[in-house]
C-alpha cells in the first residue's frame, strides 16, 4: 500500500507499506480520501517541531470513509464521511480522567509522534471519527485546523463587544478568527505579511487589519482598531518568539494572552511592568476537545463557517513532493493546501 513518509529534513520517501487488515475492538478501518496540510506539517518537514521524529508518514487532518468496524463499535458505520479527531489520548491519566483529552499526559497526535493519514487506509479507534455525513471530504479534513482556533478562543473566553487581537494570520489565526467573530468579539488581525491582510479583508470579511512594523505604531493601531482600547484577548497564532512576547503589550489591563502557537525557543518578557501592573492571564492552548469536532460540524453544515476561502491549493497523492516546497513559500498565497490521497 503507497504511503509518503518525511524521511529526513526536506526529504519525502514514497515507500510501500502492508495493508492495515481488519480493525479490532473498537477500532475502525477508513479509507483515507484527502489531507489537509497544516502549519505543523511544515515544522515537521522543516525538522523544527519538537514532538517529530524522523522518519514519519504525515497527516493528521484528514477527511475519511470508514470502510469496517470492529466489535464494539456502534457509533460509525461503514460508508460513513468522518472527521478525524488526530489526538489518541490514553484515557487513563489525570488529565484525561478529568477530561482534558486534548492535553493527554501521553498524547500521541496521528501523523506527528506516530504514522499518520498520507497513506490509501488506516486504522483508528472509533471514538476518534466525527461523523461528517454533510460536509465535503475536504471539509472534513479542515474540522481539525478550525477546532485548534476554536478551543484558542474557548480558552481566552471573549465576551460580546470585546476586542479580541489575533496575531498570525495563517490558517491557525484564521481558524481563531471564525470563533472570535461567533463570539461576537470585535476582531482585530495583525501580520507582518500585507498579502495575508489582504485576504483576511478581501475573503473573510475582516477590515480591521494591522501590517506589524514593530514600533509604536504597532500599539496605536490596536487601540484605534479597539475604539481606544487594548485587546481584551491577545492570541498569538504565530509561534514567533519575538511575536509571542510583545504580544504582551497589546493586552489591555486585566487581559488574557492566549499561545496557540509553538515554539521551541525560551520566552522572556518584563514582569512587573506589564505583567503584573496590568494583572494579565497567560494561557496555552493545546489540541482540542471532541466537542469542538461535533460543533465544528454542525457550523459548516448550518453555513455558520463558510468554507470556500479556505483552500487555496491543491495536489495529488503523486504531485506533493514536488509541489511542497513552493507550498511553504512566504508568497505562495497558500492558506490551506489540500491533498487528494484516493479519489
Amino acid at each position: 500500500m503507497k504511503a509518503l513518509q518525511i524521511s529526513d529534513v526536506k526529504s519525502w520517501k514514497r515507500i510501500d507499506i502492508p495493508e492495515p487488515g481488519q480493525p479490532g475492538e473498537g477500532e475502525a478501518l477508513v479509507r483515507v480520501h484527502r489531507m489537509g496540510v497544516c502549519g505543523t506539517d511544515v515544522g515537521c518537514y522543516l525538522g523544527r517541531f519538537p514532538y517529530f521524529a524522523f522518519p514519519r508518514i504525515p497527516g493528521h487532518e484528514l477527511g475519511v470513509e470508514v470502510v469496517a468496524v470492529g466489535p464494539g463499535v456502534t457509533g460509525v458505520q461503514p460508508g460513513d464521511r468522518c472527521c478525524v479527531e488526530p489526538y489518541l489520548n490514553c484515557g487513563q491519566c489525570d488529565a484525561c480522567q478529568r477530561g482534558h483529552t486534548n492535553c493527554c499526559e501521553h498524547n500521541q497526535t496521528f501523523g506527528v509522534m506516530c504514522d499518520g493519514g498520507l497513506t490509501d487506509q488506516v486504522i483508528l479507534p472509533a471514538r476518534k471519527l466525527h461523523l461528517a455525513s454533510g460536509l465535503t471530504y475536504e471539509q472534513a479534513a479542515l474540522v481539525e485546523t478550525l477546532a485548534i482556533g476554536c478551543h484558542a478562543v474557548d480558552r481566552g473566553a471573549p465576551g460580546a463587544g470585546e476586542n479580541v487581537l489575533i496575531l498570525g494570520a495563517g490558517p491557525i489565526g484564521l481558524s481563531a478568527l471564525e470563533f472570535a467573530r461567533i463570539a461576537d468579539a470585535n476582531v482585530i488581525v495583525a501580520d507582518i505579511n500585507q498579502q495575508r491582510l489582504d485576504f483576511v479583508a478581501a475573503a473573510m470579511g475582516v477590515e480591521n487589519t494591522v501590517l506589524l512594523k514593530g514600533d509604536d505604531t504597532d500599539f496605536e493601531a490596536v487601540r484605534r482598531l479597539g475604539n481606544g482600547r487594548l485587546a481584551d484577548v491577545v492570541v498569538d497564532a504565530t509561534g514567533n518568539n519575538c511575536s509571542m512576547v510583545r504580544a504582551f503589550e497589546f493586552a489591555a489591563f486585566a487581559g488574557r494572552v492566549v499561545y496557540v502557537g509553538i515554539t521551541q525557543g525560551d520566552l522572556q518578557f518584563p514582569h512587573a511592568t506589564v505583567f503584573h501592573r496590568r494583572e494579565l492571564t497567560l494561557l496555552a492552548s493545546r489540541n482540542a476537545l471532541p466537542g469542538d469536532f461535533r460543533r465544528i460540524v454542525r457550523l459548516i453544515e448550518d453555513g455558520k463557517i463558510n468554507t470556500d476561502p479556505w483552500i487555496t491549493h491543491h495536489a495529488s497523492f503523486d504531485e506533493v513532493p514536488e509541489v511542497f516546497d513552493r507550498w511553504i513559500s512566504p508568497d505562495s498565497g497558500v492558506i490551506k493546501a489540500m491533498i487528494e490521497v484516493t479519489g
